[in-house]
């Protein structure tokens, strides 16, 4: 894997957050912000795929219940044809 330098202006308190973490994780700076941004990225890509899964079933959900109706309608209709067709 290649990799390329990426500066980035943090504040002292994060940095040293970060130090601290990657101290305890015995990671050096670069592998624990690396990890943190992969992270980041894998669960926003999570978070984008739910919502588009969540609108998929909020538009299915709107068709279903407009086929029901239609189908509801429908059955009404042939309920009130029928029991006249069985008496002819």
């Amino acid at each position: 894997m290649t990799y390329k330098k990426v500066e980035l202006n943090l504040p002292d308190k994060l940095i040293n957050e970060i130090d601290d973490l990657a101290r305890q994780e015995h990671l050096d700076r670069g592998e624990l912000v690396r990890r943190a941004v992969y992270e980041y990225i894998r669960e926003k890509k999570r978070w984008h795929m739910r919502e588009q899964m969540k609108k998929g079933y909020l538009e299915m959900a709107n068709i279903n219940l407009q086929l029901a109706i239609e189908q509801a309608k429908l059955e009404a209709e042939a309920d009130e044809y029928l029991p006249a067709a069985e008496g002819s």
